[in-house]
């Protein structure tokens, strides 16, 4: 059984491997996706704080004036002083991202094309290649759940958890191999396990409100129209939202999507730390009533396992050190996919024996 389990494990991952390798450097650099993606783009998404930010409003504006027939659909503050607001706009064209200065409304460019990080992102996620792409990348999240069991119940018989040094390349990548996946495979189960649930969230999701016994609460709900009433301002939406749920920080606006659409306000508790914020709050264009409020602490228990899930996945969750320890984990699985090809490469010639040749060299 065991010589069976080790040729499991060897071809899951020749069949895998090039797929984690670019799951793991992508997932590596998306750990610090938002600092990388404006040291990339210092001219379009980093200003030079000057007093107090304008209204938001007054930003938009100046987005619709400077490219005539785009229209804002959503505003994404700044969460350093020294950002840039991001107005995510649509058109008839499609849609896009400009970059706006908060202190002078400026305007300082829009996104060409898809950007370095956006596809780095997409890559992570789908391998550039839509829904098939989605498909082989929860599949091989799936091998690396395997691989990270099978590779501990391979260790166990040896239990090399130190690198030798001085003795011969082959030995030494042997016990690298072995020594990584160990101490990574504490973090990597995890890591592969949130990977999976967000890849088969059409199935996954579902069943995490049915587990908890609750149900999400409605994703959107539509204003009443008022004949000729003059709908509030994002600015003034914000304030509401923000009052709704008081401790609370802004993280952004989704304006609302024509006469029936209510403003979706997303803000973040002090103990959020995902980019995007958990807490949102619903609010009627014209009347200005709060709609619905979602806060992360209090959500719908089946909610909070989704976001829990997330937090994981990305390493937010403990903040920086978990995000440096994801970082370190995604690394972890390119030195293991490395590791792994060396040790086939050197195997070859002795392939027509079947046991595992590594042990009688680790004997030695």
């Amino acid at each position: 059984m065991r010589q069976v389990l080790f040729y499991l494990h060897l071809w899951t991952a020749a069949m895998a491997g090039i797929v984690l390798l670019i799951v793991g450097v992508t997932g590596a650099l998306l750990i610090f996706e938002e600092p990388i993606d404006h040291a990339l783009n210092p001219g379009l998404m980093v200003v030079q704080p000057r007093g107090s930010q304008l209204p938001v409003s007054a930003l938009i504006a100046g987005v619709e004036k400077a490219y005539p027939g785009v229209r804002a659909g959503m505003i994404m503050l700044p969460k350093q002083a020294n950002w840039a607001t991001t107005v995510l706009t649509r058109s008839r064209t499609g849609t896009g991202t400009v970059y706006v200065d908060p202190y002078t409304g400026r305007v300082l460019g829009k996104r060409q094309g898809r950007g370095f990080m956006p596809a780095v992102h997409q890559m992570h996620m789908r391998l550039l290649l839509g829904k098939t792409g989605d498909m082989i990348v929860s599949i091989s999240a799936l091998a690396l759940m395997f691989l990270a069991l099978s590779g501990i119940i391979l260790w166990w018989p040896l239990k090399r958890v130190t690198v030798a040094v001085g003795k011969s390349w082959r030995r030494f990548n042997f016990d690298l191999h072995h020594a990584i996946g160990f101490y990574s495979s504490l973090f990597l189960l995890p890591l592969a396990f949130t990977g999976v649930m967000i890849g088969f969230e059409d199935s996954t999701v579902p069943a995490m409100y049915r587990i908890t016994n609750s149900e999400p609460l409605a994703a959107t709900l539509p204003s009443t129209p008022v004949k000729g009433a003059t709908p509030i301002s994002p600015d003034q939406a914000m304030a509401i939202a923000q009052a709704a749920l008081p401790g609370t920080h802004l993280i952004g606006v989704m304006l609302p999507a024509g006469p029936k659409g209510s403003y979706r306000v997303a803000l973040a508790w002090p103990e959020d730390l995902t980019p995007g914020g958990r807490s949102r709050v619903l609010v009627d264009q014209f009347s200005g009533k709060v709609l619905l409020v979602e806060s992360s602490r209090t959500a719908p228990a089946g909610t909070r396992l989704v976001i829990l899930n997330r937090a994981i996945h990305t390493g937010d969750i403990g903040g920086w050190p978990t995000k440096i320890l994801a970082c370190l984990v995604c690394l972890s699985v390119v030195a293991q996919a490395f590791t792994g090809l060396v040790m086939w490469w050197k195997r070859r010639p002795s392939s027509k024996s079947p046991a595992p040749a590594e042990a009688q060299e680790v004997a030695t």
